[in-house]
């Protein structure tokens, strides 16, 4: 796979000789047969850091977008005469952080493995926590759920 994305043209003159048409960022992108194996994972690996770099370049801009309280914690929660903008924006960092968390764990390859024990020479299982083990991939499942309906909020 090479992915190569450059940067948007700032140059007033471009939007005034071209009217209303914008220029474009150049994007070139290769994918390789094997790149579609598992393009769960490979797609997490791209993403994953540049969640991480948004969400340090958003908390130095302190531009947050307003989401469903159903996504937050009650913790997080705000009464309707609190609309304030420190508020607003824990509430979209706890959902970056879903997302980051679900990422990094796609990313391990061996994520499950705290939740099963063998035998050192067999494979005989002795240990295992089903429940905390769907209890894991369920916050997973909900942080790309997050990732997917946030989608169109990863901007500053």
């Amino acid at each position: 796979m090479k992915i190569k994305i450059g940067n948007y043209p700032t140059y007033r003159f471009f939007y005034r000789w071209l009217g209303r048409f914008a220029p474009r960022q150049k994007v070139s992108v290769k994918i390789d047969r094997w790149d579609t194996w598992s393009m769960d994972c490979t797609l997490a690996h791209i993403v994953l850091p540049m969640l991480k770099q948004f969400k340090e370049i958003n908390q130095a801009q302190g531009g947050s977008p307003q989401v469903d309280l159903k996504d937050v914690p009650e913790s997080l929660h705000q009464s309707d005469n609190e609309l304030e903008d420190d508020g607003v924006h824990e509430q979209w960092n706890y959902i970056i952080d879903e997302m980051i968390w679900a990422f990094e764990q796609k990313c391990s390859d061996d994520w499950e493995s705290e939740f099963y024990k063998y035998e050192n020479d067999t494979l005989k299982l002795v240990w295992n926590d089903e429940k905390g083990r769907i209890a894991h991939q369920d916050r997973m499942t909900n942080g790309f759920r997050l990732f997917g309906k946030y989608y169109e909020g990863l901007w500053y």
